[in-house]
């Protein structure tokens, strides 16, 4: 499953994590795997894309990291599964919203 994660630097300061990142790497657990980030243009959060099968990893990895910030993980699927998984439902006639506003 991914996980978008948000890491909300403590104090608006990043440079605590990315010292421990340079020193220790990203310190993910067993089983978990890391995608791709993004880090907001005044660094105050970055956003990462993981995949875990196992929540309870998630949970872990963050106890590594929560004394530099707060951390958010959401659910999440890309845009072209969703779309997959609506296809059924566009092909019925006269199903949407827009037929019930009428």
């Amino acid at each position: 499953m991914l996980f978008m994660v948000i890491e909300h630097f403590k104090d608006c300061d990043a440079l605590p994590a990315y010292r421990r990142f340079r020193d220790r790497g990203r310190m993910l657990p067993e089983g978990m795997v890391f995608h791709d980030s993004w880090v907001e243009a005044n660094c105050d959060r970055c956003f990462m894309i993981v995949e875990c099968d196992d929540v309870t990893r998630l949970q872990l990895w963050t106890t590594q990291w929560r004394d530099l910030a707060e951390i958010e993980f959401i659910p999440v699927v890309s845009g072209k599964e969703t779309a997959a998984a609506f296809a059924p439902l566009l092909e019925e006639s006269g199903a949407g919203p827009e037929t019930e506003r009428k």
